[in-house]
Protein backbone atom coordinates (compact mmCIF):
# COMPACT_ATOMS: atom_id res chain seq x y z
CA UNK A 1 0.00 0.00 0.00
CA UNK A 2 2.66 2.10 1.01
CA UNK A 3 4.32 1.43 -2.83
CA UNK A 4 1.01 2.11 -4.27
CA UNK A 5 0.94 5.63 -2.59
CA UNK A 6 4.65 6.61 -2.98
CA UNK A 7 3.57 5.18 -7.24
CA UNK A 8 0.79 7.54 -7.01
CA UNK A 9 2.55 10.64 -5.76
CA UNK A 10 5.69 10.31 -7.89
CA UNK A 11 2.92 10.37 -11.35
CA UNK A 12 0.83 13.50 -10.03
CA UNK A 13 4.49 14.73 -9.31
CA UNK A 14 5.23 13.83 -12.97
CA UNK A 15 2.09 15.54 -13.95
CA UNK A 16 2.43 18.92 -12.60
CA UNK A 17 6.29 19.26 -13.30
CA UNK A 18 5.10 18.96 -17.36
CA UNK A 19 1.79 20.96 -17.32
CA UNK A 20 3.52 23.94 -15.35
CA UNK A 21 6.81 23.61 -17.11
CA UNK A 22 5.63 23.08 -20.45
CA UNK A 23 6.97 24.99 -23.47
CA UNK A 24 6.59 24.29 -27.21
CA UNK A 25 9.92 22.44 -27.18
CA UNK A 26 9.66 19.91 -24.48
CA UNK A 27 9.79 17.07 -26.71
CA UNK A 28 11.04 18.63 -30.29
CA UNK A 29 14.08 17.73 -31.53
CA UNK A 30 15.67 19.30 -34.29
CA UNK A 31 19.06 20.34 -33.91
CA UNK A 32 22.19 17.59 -33.27
CA UNK A 33 22.76 18.69 -29.75
CA UNK A 34 19.30 18.15 -28.87
CA UNK A 35 20.49 14.04 -29.13
CA UNK A 36 20.86 14.75 -25.27
CA UNK A 37 16.96 15.42 -25.05
CA UNK A 38 16.57 11.94 -26.38
CA UNK A 39 18.69 10.54 -23.37
CA UNK A 40 17.51 11.86 -20.91
CA UNK A 41 13.92 11.07 -21.28
CA UNK A 42 14.55 7.77 -22.51
CA UNK A 43 16.79 7.47 -19.52
CA UNK A 44 13.62 9.01 -16.92
CA UNK A 45 11.13 6.53 -18.93
CA UNK A 46 13.56 3.51 -18.77
CA UNK A 47 14.22 4.35 -15.13
CA UNK A 48 10.69 4.68 -13.68
CA UNK A 49 9.49 1.51 -15.99
CA UNK A 50 12.55 -0.39 -14.04
CA UNK A 51 11.63 1.50 -10.83
CA UNK A 52 8.19 0.08 -10.72
CA UNK A 53 9.46 -3.22 -11.92
CA UNK A 54 11.29 -3.60 -8.50
CA UNK A 55 8.88 -2.24 -6.74
CA UNK A 56 6.49 -5.16 -8.00
CA UNK A 57 9.26 -7.59 -7.10
CA UNK A 58 10.92 -6.08 -3.38
CA UNK A 59 9.21 -4.23 -1.05
CA UNK A 60 11.08 -0.88 -1.03
CA UNK A 61 11.03 0.09 2.59
CA UNK A 62 12.26 -3.35 3.83
CA UNK A 63 15.41 -2.86 1.34
CA UNK A 64 16.40 0.02 2.68
CA UNK A 65 15.46 -0.80 6.43
CA UNK A 66 18.36 -3.80 5.48
CA UNK A 67 20.42 -1.33 3.82
CA UNK A 68 20.79 1.11 6.69
CA UNK A 69 22.58 -2.15 8.65
CA UNK A 70 25.37 -2.25 6.07
CA UNK A 71 28.22 -0.15 6.09
CA UNK A 72 27.85 -0.03 2.03
CA UNK A 73 24.14 0.28 2.25
CA UNK A 74 24.94 3.64 4.15
CA UNK A 75 27.56 4.79 2.43
CA UNK A 76 25.26 4.52 -1.28
CA UNK A 77 22.89 6.54 0.79
CA UNK A 78 24.74 9.56 1.52
CA UNK A 79 26.05 9.66 -1.61
CA UNK A 80 22.89 9.52 -3.47
CA UNK A 81 21.43 12.47 -0.62
CA UNK A 82 25.04 14.38 -1.18
CA UNK A 83 24.35 14.42 -5.03
CA UNK A 84 20.63 15.04 -4.77
CA UNK A 85 21.68 18.21 -2.33
CA UNK A 86 24.39 19.36 -5.48
CA UNK A 87 21.43 19.26 -7.39
CA UNK A 88 19.11 21.19 -5.64
CA UNK A 89 21.27 23.78 -5.73
CA UNK A 90 21.76 23.43 -9.83
CA UNK A 91 18.08 23.80 -10.02
CA UNK A 92 18.46 26.81 -7.85
CA UNK A 93 21.16 28.58 -9.91
CA UNK A 94 19.25 27.26 -12.79
CA UNK A 95 15.80 28.73 -11.62
CA UNK A 96 17.05 31.82 -9.65
CA UNK A 97 13.85 31.00 -7.58
CA UNK A 98 13.78 29.41 -3.84
CA UNK A 99 10.53 28.98 -4.22
CA UNK A 100 10.86 26.88 -7.29
CA UNK A 101 13.54 24.30 -5.94
CA UNK A 102 11.40 24.39 -2.61
CA UNK A 103 8.54 22.83 -5.17
CA UNK A 104 11.37 20.38 -6.59
CA UNK A 105 13.21 19.46 -2.84
CA UNK A 106 10.18 16.89 -1.69
CA UNK A 107 10.11 15.11 -5.08
CA UNK A 108 14.18 15.44 -4.96
CA UNK A 109 14.18 13.76 -1.68
CA UNK A 110 11.38 10.96 -2.44
CA UNK A 111 12.96 10.13 -6.03
CA UNK A 112 16.32 11.56 -6.24
CA UNK A 113 17.42 10.58 -9.70
CA UNK A 114 13.87 10.19 -10.86
CA UNK A 115 13.38 13.46 -10.33
CA UNK A 116 16.66 14.69 -11.66
CA UNK A 117 16.24 12.99 -14.70
CA UNK A 118 12.58 14.83 -15.11
CA UNK A 119 14.06 18.12 -14.40
CA UNK A 120 16.86 17.82 -16.84
CA UNK A 121 14.93 16.58 -19.51
CA UNK A 122 12.02 19.36 -19.38
CA UNK A 123 14.61 22.25 -18.84
CA UNK A 124 17.27 20.59 -21.32
CA UNK A 125 17.12 23.31 -23.74
CA UNK A 126 17.83 26.00 -21.32
CA UNK A 127 20.25 24.34 -19.14
CA UNK A 128 21.64 23.95 -22.37
CA UNK A 129 21.26 26.99 -23.54
CA UNK A 130 23.00 28.73 -20.50
CA UNK A 131 26.33 26.85 -20.81
CA UNK A 132 26.78 27.60 -25.04
CA UNK A 133 24.56 30.65 -24.95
Amino acid sequence: MRTFLLWGLFFVFVFCAIYFNWHENIFRVEKPRDAGKILFWAAFIGFTAYSIYCSRREDLFKTIKIMSGLHWGRQIGIDLYIGASIFAFFIYLHSGSILVLLLWLLPLIAFVNLATLLYLAIHYDSIVEKFLG
